[in-house]
Parts: structure tokens; sequence; C-alpha cells
């Protein structure tokens, strides 16, 4: 029988057994882990900021097809069609929106309207409190340790203070992966954890087996936070390639930023004039200059080159500071398994009930 305090709130809310959720990781996150995480009792979430609206219905129902239990979707709020994905997510019977930026609003009422479970990502207590006043279910906080877009609190500080500042389950992010690092969150007053890496470091991630060897090489310090990829601060794996974009001037970087813009344009079918309305949405949300806009356009199709294609030269690779930690690559099943026999053993160390 699971431990009481592994029972939490996010469990509840989510309609899962276990606190435990797989991010939205681009390129990473699509219907064979998403369906994994789910079926081994966690919250797996697919990610659609990479898809197009005709991958994502399909994502959808591969993953409907692979499990009965609940999942969620990752959106862009910024994204043209976002109402029309959401739309889809209701009919489908998706169970929880999660967001890396803050959705606004207007797709907050949109969704829970629709009976859906909005969750956004939150880098520091003010914003924390500005969704929770949208009347959001859930966030997550990820602390500084995370992989991808991050903030500069690290998770042992960002995490109390954002679980003090509201009344809603809250879920770590930023450094977990085992079952200790679980009952840390809950002692913290997390209702559970959410991991990227340690999911893209699994046997279910389709992610080319050169790069994920590339992940297990890399140690605790071998990351760094960068501006140079699309102008967000985000933790990578340092690489060539990513010390070429820190050497290289915003005079050069522009130029390419435009190029990748386009050819993301073109692999996700979007057209031009939905192109320019998301640059246009990116800028006004998010107080960016359009130098800024145009290098948003690196980000999708330099992580596509290495976590698709299995470009390590000109590829970038978003990971978190745990990546030095993970050395194998189990199944999701067996990932998730260990997290909570660990969890049990350890609340029983501290309970004092282990022999």
């Amino acid at each position: 029988m699971t431990h009481a305090a592994l029972r939490t709130a996010a469990c509840e809310l989510f309609g899962v057994e276990l606190p435990i959720v797989q991010t939205g990781m681009g390129w990473v996150a699509g219907p064979r882990l998403t369906s994994a995480t789910s079926a081994a009792g966690g919250l797996g979430i697919l990610a659609s900021a990479t898809m197009t609206f005709d991958e994502l219905a399909k994502a959808i129902h591969e993953v409907k097809s692979r499990t009965d239990n609940p999942f969620g979707v990752n959106l862009r709020s910024d994204q043209p069609d976002v109402d029309d994905r959401i739309a889809l997510m209701v009919r489908e019977g998706v169970k929880v929106a999660s967001f890396a930026q803050a959705p606004g609003e207007r797709l907050v009422k949109l969704l829970k309207d629709a009976g859906v479970v909005v969750m956004p990502t939150v880098g520091a207590r003010r914003h924390a409190e500005k969704v929770a006043s949208w009347g959001v279910d859930a966030v997550i906080a990820q602390g500084a340790e995370g992989g991808g877009h991050t903030g500069t609190v690290p998770t042992s500080l960002l995490l109390p203070q954002v679980c003090d500042a509201v009344d809603i389950p809250v879920l770590a992010a930023g450094g977990f992966h085992d079952g200790r690092g679980l009952v840390a969150a809950l002692a913290y007053g997390a209702a559970g954890v959410a991991m990227g890496t340690r999911f893209l470091l699994s046997a279910e991630s389709t992610v080319p087996d050169v790069v994920k060897r590339r992940y297990l090489e890399a140690s605790v310090t071998d990351t760094v936070v960068t501006t140079s990829v699309d102008g967000y601060p985000q933790r990578v794996i340092r690489t060539e390639l990513v010390d070429h974009l820190e050497g290289s001037g915003r005079i050069t970087a522009l130029p390419r930023s435009l190029v990748n813009a386009l050819r993301f344009r073109k692999l996700s079918g979007r057209s031009l004039d939905d192109l320019a309305r998301e640059g246009l949405a990116m800028k006004k949300n998010q107080g960016l200059t359009w130098a800024q806009v145009a290098m948003a356009g690196n980000a999708p199709m330099l992580t596509k080159a290495a976590l698709v294609d299995g470009r390590l030269d000109t590829g970038v690779l978003p990971t978190g500071q745990v990546v030095g930690l993970v050395d194998e690559l189990p199944t999701v099943a067996e990932i998730i398994g260990s997290i909570m026999e660990e969890a049990e053993a350890t609340l029983a160390r501290l309970e004092g009930t282990n022999e």
C-alpha cells in the first residue's frame, strides 16, 4: 500500500495514482513517452508546441490507444491556433493543459469552463501569485537547476516561496530524479515532482541513441545557461556549438535566427501570416524587442537538429543539471517504480519504522 504522504492533492487533481509528472519537452514528449508515463501511474504531457495541429490530433489519438489513464498537453499561449487546439483537447477529453509561459486570463477561463485542469510553469513567487489570481488549478515551480528555459532562483529557495504564496497544488521541478528528491519536495510543501531530463533519458524516449550517450557522459558541471540560442536564459549541455553561439555577436546571430524561423515555419506548416501574428503576440505579451522575436526562431530548429536528427554538431541539448546524476536508460515504468520505492523507504527511515 502506498504511503499516505505520497497520495497528494496533485494525484486527486489529475486523477492519477502517483505524484510524478513528465513535462512536455519539445521534440521529446511524443505519444510513446507520454503514454508510458501515464500507464505507469504518473501524468504524461504531450509537447504540442513543435507539432502541427494535425500532428497533435494524431498524437492524442495514439496516446488514447495506448492507455486509458489521464494525460496532458503542453500549449503555447501565443500559437495562432491555440483556440483550435484547446477545442481539440476538450473534444478528446484531455485532462490537463500545461504552459511553459503564462497563458493569460482568457485562456485560463476558456480551459476551466471546459473542465480542463490548467497548470503553467513559473520561476518566481510573483509569477505564481499572478497566475493563481487568474484561477489556474496548479503550478509547476521550476528552479534554476531545471533544463531548457529557466530562471535564476535555486529550487530549494523557489519551492518553499511558491508553496507559501499560493493555495493550489505546486509541482516541484529542477533537480529531481529519485525518491529522496520526491520526499524532499513534499517536505517543502509541494504536491509532487515534475521531471524532464530523467524521462528524456529513458527507453521510451525517441531521442537518438548517440544523443542519449552524450547526455549520459555529462557531469553536473557540464551545463551552461545561455541567452545565445533564442534570447532567453536556457540551460543546455556545453558543446562547441554553444561556445560558438556565445562567441558570435548579435550581427551574425540575427540572420541565422531569421533563417531558422522560416525553416520552422515550413516544417510546422504555418503561413507567413501566422508567423507574423505569433511574433506580434510574443512582442506584446512578453515585452520582447524585434531582435528577441527573431532570435526566438532559433530554439525549435537547433533543438530538433539534436533531439530528432541526432546532429550533435549542429544542435543544442537542453538539459537540467540533474543530467550529471543519471547514468542509465531504464524504462519509464522502472524509473517511476524506483522513485516510489525509494520514496517509501525514505519515509520509513524518517519515521524510524524501517528495520
